[in-house]
Protein backbone atom coordinates (compact mmCIF):
# COMPACT_ATOMS: atom_id res chain seq x y z
CA UNK A 1 0.00 0.00 0.00
CA UNK A 2 1.39 3.51 -1.06
CA UNK A 3 1.43 5.97 2.20
CA UNK A 4 3.57 8.75 3.07
CA UNK A 5 3.47 11.05 6.70
CA UNK A 6 3.07 14.61 6.42
CA UNK A 7 2.37 18.04 8.36
CA UNK A 8 -0.89 19.41 7.97
CA UNK A 9 0.06 23.24 6.43
CA UNK A 10 -3.54 24.81 6.59
CA UNK A 11 -6.39 25.14 4.15
CA UNK A 12 -6.64 27.20 1.13
CA UNK A 13 -8.23 27.53 -2.66
CA UNK A 14 -6.86 26.94 -6.27
CA UNK A 15 -8.60 27.15 -8.89
CA UNK A 16 -9.18 24.53 -11.88
CA UNK A 17 -8.61 24.43 -15.69
CA UNK A 18 -12.59 24.91 -16.02
CA UNK A 19 -12.03 27.89 -13.47
CA UNK A 20 -13.98 26.22 -10.45
CA UNK A 21 -12.76 27.12 -6.93
CA UNK A 22 -11.89 24.04 -5.17
CA UNK A 23 -10.92 24.15 -0.90
CA UNK A 24 -7.78 22.00 -0.09
CA UNK A 25 -6.07 21.14 2.34
CA UNK A 26 -2.03 21.67 1.60
CA UNK A 27 0.17 18.71 3.96
CA UNK A 28 4.11 18.99 3.27
CA UNK A 29 6.13 15.82 3.26
CA UNK A 30 9.26 15.68 1.97
CA UNK A 31 11.96 13.69 4.18
CA UNK A 32 10.65 10.66 5.27
CA UNK A 33 13.07 7.78 4.88
CA UNK A 34 13.27 4.08 5.19
CA UNK A 35 14.63 3.39 8.57
CA UNK A 36 13.91 -0.27 9.35
CA UNK A 37 12.57 -3.09 7.21
CA UNK A 38 10.15 -6.05 8.43
CA UNK A 39 10.26 -9.50 7.04
CA UNK A 40 7.72 -12.71 7.17
CA UNK A 41 11.20 -14.62 8.03
CA UNK A 42 12.11 -12.61 10.99
CA UNK A 43 9.31 -10.74 12.31
CA UNK A 44 6.13 -12.49 10.67
CA UNK A 45 5.21 -9.97 8.42
CA UNK A 46 6.14 -7.73 5.46
CA UNK A 47 6.68 -4.17 6.63
CA UNK A 48 9.05 -0.79 6.36
CA UNK A 49 9.20 1.69 9.00
CA UNK A 50 9.51 5.22 8.44
CA UNK A 51 11.22 7.86 10.20
CA UNK A 52 9.46 11.71 9.54
CA UNK A 53 9.91 14.89 10.83
CA UNK A 54 13.46 17.00 11.84
CA UNK A 55 14.36 16.78 15.49
CA UNK A 56 17.70 17.86 17.30
CA UNK A 57 20.17 15.28 18.22
CA UNK A 58 20.35 16.40 22.22
CA UNK A 59 16.26 15.51 21.99
CA UNK A 60 17.10 11.70 20.83
CA UNK A 61 17.29 9.53 23.80
CA UNK A 62 20.11 6.96 23.59
CA UNK A 63 17.93 3.57 22.21
CA UNK A 64 16.14 5.70 19.92
CA UNK A 65 19.74 7.27 18.43
CA UNK A 66 21.07 3.66 18.58
CA UNK A 67 18.06 2.54 16.28
CA UNK A 68 18.90 5.24 13.75
CA UNK A 69 23.07 4.55 13.84
CA UNK A 70 22.11 1.26 13.00
CA UNK A 71 20.48 2.08 9.79
CA UNK A 72 22.68 5.07 9.03
CA UNK A 73 20.32 7.57 9.25
CA UNK A 74 19.77 10.76 10.97
CA UNK A 75 17.19 10.55 13.70
CA UNK A 76 13.40 11.35 13.03
CA UNK A 77 10.70 12.56 15.64
CA UNK A 78 8.32 10.35 14.57
CA UNK A 79 8.76 6.35 13.78
CA UNK A 80 5.46 4.25 11.98
CA UNK A 81 5.27 1.09 10.35
CA UNK A 82 3.71 0.64 6.67
CA UNK A 83 2.83 -2.64 5.61
CA UNK A 84 3.42 -3.52 2.35
CA UNK A 85 3.10 -6.53 -0.21
CA UNK A 86 7.03 -6.76 -1.75
CA UNK A 87 9.37 -5.66 0.88
CA UNK A 88 12.23 -5.72 -2.22
CA UNK A 89 10.59 -2.25 -3.59
CA UNK A 90 12.41 -0.35 -0.57
CA UNK A 91 15.95 -0.04 1.30
CA UNK A 92 16.89 1.36 3.72
CA UNK A 93 17.99 4.78 3.88
CA UNK A 94 15.63 5.53 0.85
CA UNK A 95 13.80 8.61 0.55
CA UNK A 96 9.79 8.25 -0.04
CA UNK A 97 8.01 11.45 -1.34
CA UNK A 98 4.92 12.88 -2.47
CA UNK A 99 5.65 12.40 -5.64
CA UNK A 100 4.69 8.31 -5.14
CA UNK A 101 1.12 10.07 -5.84
CA UNK A 102 -0.83 11.18 -9.03
CA UNK A 103 -3.14 14.19 -9.37
CA UNK A 104 -6.91 12.64 -9.68
CA UNK A 105 -6.35 9.53 -7.58
CA UNK A 106 -8.18 9.08 -4.43
CA UNK A 107 -6.77 9.03 -0.96
CA UNK A 108 -7.75 8.29 2.70
CA UNK A 109 -5.85 10.59 5.45
CA UNK A 110 -5.57 9.63 9.17
CA UNK A 111 -4.96 12.00 11.74
CA UNK A 112 -5.76 12.34 15.65
CA UNK A 113 -8.70 15.38 15.82
CA UNK A 114 -8.21 18.54 17.35
CA UNK A 115 -8.60 17.89 21.40
CA UNK A 116 -11.50 20.44 23.17
CA UNK A 117 -10.91 19.52 26.76
CA UNK A 118 -14.11 18.42 29.14
CA UNK A 119 -17.34 19.19 27.51
CA UNK A 120 -20.67 18.74 27.96
CA UNK A 121 -23.27 16.78 26.54
CA UNK A 122 -24.91 19.35 24.47
CA UNK A 123 -21.51 20.39 22.80
CA UNK A 124 -20.13 16.89 22.74
CA UNK A 125 -23.42 14.90 21.73
CA UNK A 126 -25.95 17.43 20.36
CA UNK A 127 -28.23 17.12 22.51
CA UNK A 128 -31.22 19.28 23.09
CA UNK A 129 -30.89 22.11 26.17
CA UNK A 130 -33.95 22.68 28.02
CA UNK A 131 -36.40 25.87 27.99
CA UNK A 132 -33.69 29.33 28.45
CA UNK A 133 -36.76 30.81 30.30
CA UNK A 134 -36.14 32.06 33.87
CA UNK A 135 -38.89 29.83 35.00
CA UNK A 136 -37.08 26.90 33.69
CA UNK A 137 -34.13 24.94 36.30
CA UNK A 138 -33.27 23.29 33.24
CA UNK A 139 -31.23 24.61 30.81
CA UNK A 140 -27.63 22.68 29.99
CA UNK A 141 -28.01 19.75 32.28
CA UNK A 142 -27.21 15.92 31.39
CA UNK A 143 -30.83 15.04 31.88
CA UNK A 144 -31.84 11.30 32.69
CA UNK A 145 -28.91 8.63 32.28
CA UNK A 146 -31.67 5.70 31.87
CA UNK A 147 -30.51 4.13 34.93
CA UNK A 148 -33.22 2.63 37.53
CA UNK A 149 -33.28 0.17 40.34
CA UNK A 150 -33.58 -2.81 38.54
CA UNK A 151 -30.20 -1.42 37.04
CA UNK A 152 -28.25 0.23 39.75
CA UNK A 153 -25.45 2.02 37.89
CA UNK A 154 -25.39 3.79 34.68
CA UNK A 155 -25.03 1.60 31.17
CA UNK A 156 -21.60 1.66 29.44
CA UNK A 157 -21.50 3.71 26.18
CA UNK A 158 -24.13 6.24 27.77
CA UNK A 159 -23.85 9.67 25.75
CA UNK A 160 -22.57 12.41 28.53
CA UNK A 161 -20.44 14.77 29.57
CA UNK A 162 -16.53 13.73 29.30
CA UNK A 163 -13.63 14.45 27.13
CA UNK A 164 -14.16 15.34 23.51
CA UNK A 165 -12.14 15.30 20.22
CA UNK A 166 -7.94 14.24 20.26
CA UNK A 167 -8.98 10.64 18.68
CA UNK A 168 -8.10 9.02 15.94
CA UNK A 169 -9.94 9.87 12.70
CA UNK A 170 -10.04 8.77 9.16
CA UNK A 171 -11.23 10.70 6.16
CA UNK A 172 -12.13 8.36 2.95
CA UNK A 173 -11.60 9.57 -0.64
CA UNK A 174 -9.98 12.80 -0.94
CA UNK A 175 -8.77 13.26 -4.07
CA UNK A 176 -5.49 14.69 -4.79
CA UNK A 177 -5.84 18.09 -6.62
CA UNK A 178 -2.27 18.91 -7.31
CA UNK A 179 1.17 17.25 -6.38
CA UNK A 180 4.20 19.57 -5.94
CA UNK A 181 7.53 17.61 -5.75
CA UNK A 182 9.84 20.31 -5.63
CA UNK A 183 8.07 21.84 -2.40
CA UNK A 184 7.22 18.40 -1.11
CA UNK A 185 3.81 19.27 -0.98
CA UNK A 186 0.58 17.63 -1.70
CA UNK A 187 -3.16 19.12 -1.64
CA UNK A 188 -5.86 17.32 -1.29
CA UNK A 189 -9.67 18.45 -1.71
CA UNK A 190 -11.66 19.01 0.90
CA UNK A 191 -10.73 18.69 4.96
CA UNK A 192 -8.92 16.23 7.01
CA UNK A 193 -8.23 15.75 10.60
CA UNK A 194 -6.33 17.47 13.02
CA UNK A 195 -4.58 21.05 14.13
CA UNK A 196 -2.55 22.96 11.85
CA UNK A 197 1.26 21.19 12.07
CA UNK A 198 -0.44 18.04 12.90
CA UNK A 199 1.02 14.87 11.89
CA UNK A 200 -1.74 13.24 9.09
CA UNK A 201 -1.21 9.71 7.20
CA UNK A 202 -1.76 9.59 3.62
CA UNK A 203 -2.58 6.35 1.68
CA UNK A 204 -4.53 4.98 -1.15
CA UNK A 205 -7.88 4.39 -1.02
CA UNK A 206 -9.03 1.30 0.75
CA UNK A 207 -12.51 1.58 -0.92
CA UNK A 208 -12.50 4.00 -4.41
CA UNK A 209 -15.96 5.31 -4.60
CA UNK A 210 -15.34 6.45 -7.65
CA UNK A 211 -14.65 3.11 -9.61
Amino acid sequence: MKAILGKKVGMTQVFTEQGDVVPVTVVESGNMVVVQKKTIEKDGYNAIQVGFGDIKLKNVNKPKKGHFDKSKVEPKRFLREFQVTNIDDYEVGQKIGVDIFQVGEKVDVVGISKGKGFQGSIKRHGHHTGDMSHGSKFHRLRGSLGASAGVGRVVKGTKAHGHMGHEKVTVLNLEVIRVDADKNAILLKGAIPGPKKGLVKIREAVRNYSK
